[in-house]
Parts: structure tokens; C-alpha cells; sequence
């Protein structure tokens, strides 16, 4: 029998239903998770089943999000877009430091893009993890995909942490401009031209994505399924790009479209927000490698400790 991150379609939506199972760093904040087990006789898997939260509303949870590493295309100046583009070995170091910085920020749920670039970024990131709890991407295309890539271990899985990738966080689609270097496409088209495409909110290159049209399919994506992860006590981390976390973070900061157009993200370089009685509020990037480091910008870090104690005894 496998064991399996369990995905249901949710009532008028396409639907997020992935449960996970009670992972210590949820513990640590308090929350009460528990789960079930049944056994689903016609697929012969065994899944586990979140039955049950008792949510305290003064418990934080806690939202990291990273850009991506350094890309190739990043490194040669070309305008990547939606490219499925690797990182360079410069980008798997700046994801394996965004590891080290979060470390101790507990980590229950990772999202990224479907983009290489991302899921890079975080699958590192979590190798610095002081949990040693191992991200998987949960293949539910298809039945047979999730068939395939059961876990036959329910040890095995409490050591895991589901990674789901979607196409509504990849980067803005840069159309004609994909590909092209960006130093010549100013010289061909003008440096004012070049940088309305690049920094307007509601103007689009030629046959590619404005922010905006951005911003409507990263930020429904997140309000609709990584948000409520958040309202149930689940820590998250996002690993996608520079304009569909800029959406993001336009909504979690209520920036104007004028502000955000201003924003600027550094590949690698962590953000964490808390997330408490339905607001978020920013922190900054963690500082890491300790627990002291992490957790000086919320208000658990005596909590934390102490449960720390308590479960190495």
C-alpha cells in the first residue's frame, strides 16, 4: 500500500485538497493536527488524511517567499519570460544560502512554479533544512502519475514535505521579447520603449503578459489555494519568480500599481511574512543560520525553544 499526498478537487473550484501529515514544526506553533488513515479499495493506496484542526487565532503561521536563483538566461542577459531556463552554478549557490537563512522556519508545504528555475530553488533551499525532511513534487496529472509515484512508507512520508508546482506562478510571459538580449533589444526599440515593456504595470510586450495580466492569474492563484493553506496553521513556502511574487507581494502589501512597479527582488534572497488573524505582515529577509536568527521577527521565539526543549527530551 502507498502512501500518498492526498489531492481532491474542492467544490467549484479546481481544487487544492493536498493534506499532509502532522509535521513537528507545526507542533511547535501549537496547533493541534491529527490524522486518520483509510484505505481507498479502489486504488489500493493508503492515504494520509488531515482530520482535524483546532486553529488558535493568536497562533502565527509563516509565509517564505523566494525568487529564484540565477538563471543562465539571467547570466547571459536575455529575457526569459517563461523559458524553462536551469540556474547557474553562481544560482545554486544563492539557493542553497536562501537555505541557510530559513533553516529553522518551520516548512510544512512548499509551491513553486512549473518552471526548472524554481523548483531548483527550493528543492536546494530545503537541503539546508535543520528538519532533513525531503521535498517531493506530487505528480497528480493523471492516475497513473499518482499511482506511479506513491510512497510505500508512512515513516517515509511523515519525513516529507509535498511540493506543488503550477503554471499560475511562472513568470510573466515576455512574448516576441523571449530570448532576445537585453542590452540589444534597447538599441533596436529604445531604451524608454524597453523599459514600459519591462516596468509598466499595464502595458505588454508584443504578444507576451503586461503585470497585470500577471498579477490576476499569480494572485487568484494564491487567494483561492495557498492562502487558505495559511488559514488552516500550514507553513508555506513559495519559490517562483521576480513578477508573478511581485503580484504577490502587491497584494500582501496592498501596493498601489505605481509601487509596484518600483519593486525590486534579488534572485535568492528569502522573504518571510506572518500571517495572523487574517492579515500578513512583512519581516523582512531572515537573517538565519539559528533558531535566534530566524525567529528574532516573530513573536514565538520563546515558544519555539521551549517545544525545542521539550521534544529533545
Amino acid at each position: 500500500m502507498a502512501a500518498t499526498f492526498f489531492h481532491q478537487p474542492a467544490a467549484g473550484l479546481y481544487g487544492l485538497g493536498i493534506d499532509v501529515p502532522s509535521f513537528g514544526s507545526s507542533r511547535i506553533f501549537g496547533k493541534l493536527l491529527s490524522t486518520r488513515l483509510f484505505f481507498n479499495s479502489s486504488h489500493h493506496k493508503l492515504h494520509l488524511v488531515l482530520a482535524s484542526i483546532s486553529h488558535d487565532s493568536s497562533i502565527e503561521s509563516t509565509l517564505i517567499l523566494i525568487r529564484h536563483g540565477e538563471s543562465m538566461w539571467n547570466e547571459k542577459n536575455l529575457f526569459t519570460g517563461c523559458c524553462d531556463v536551469p540556474l547557474t552554478s553562481r544560482g545554486v549557490e544563492e539557493a542553497i544560502v536562501a537555505g541557510k537563512r530559513i533553516s529553522y522556519i518551520p516548512v510544512d508545504l512548499i509551491f513553486t512554479s512549473g518552471l526548472i528555475r524554481a523548483k531548483m530553488t527550493a528543492m536546494l533551499a530545503m537541503t539546508q533544512h535543520h528538519e532533513n525532511k525531503v521535498p517531493i513534487i506530487v505528480h497528480d496529472e493523471s492516475e497513473q502519475a499518482t499511482l506511479w509515484s506513491g510512497v510505500y512508507s508512512e515513516k517515509t512520508t511523515k519525513q516529507s514535505i509535498p511540493v506543488i508546482t503550477t503554471w499560475q506562478l511562472n513568470e510573466r510571459m515576455y512574448g516576441d521579447l523571449q530570448g532576445l538580449n537585453k542590452k540589444e533589444t534597447a538599441e533596436k526599440y529604445g531604451k524608454e520603449q524597453v523599459h514600459e515593456w519591462r516596468r509598466s504595470y499595464d502595458i505588454s510586450p508584443p504578444n507576451g503578459e503586461s503585470l497585470e495580466m500577471c498579477s490576476r492569474r499569480a494572485v487568484a492563484y494564491f487567494k483561492d489555494f495557498i492562502e487558505p493553506q495559511l488559514k488552516s496553521g500550514k507553513h508555506v513556502m513559495v519559490a517562483a519568480h521576480a513578477n508573478s511574487l511581485r503580484s504577490i507581494i502587491m497584494y500582501l502589501d496592498r501596493l498601489t500599481s505605481q509601487e509596484v512597479t518600483s519593486l525590486e527582488l534579488s534572485t535568492g534572497i528569502p522573504l518571510l511574512y506572518i500571517y495572523k488573524e487574517g492579515k500578513f505582515s512583512s519581516r523582512g529577509s531572515p537573517v538565519g543560520p539559528t533558531e535566534a536568527g530566524v525567529y528574532a521577527y516573530t513573536q514565538n521565539l520563546a515558544i519555539y525553544r521551549q517545544q525545542l526543549d521539550e521534544m529533545s527530551h
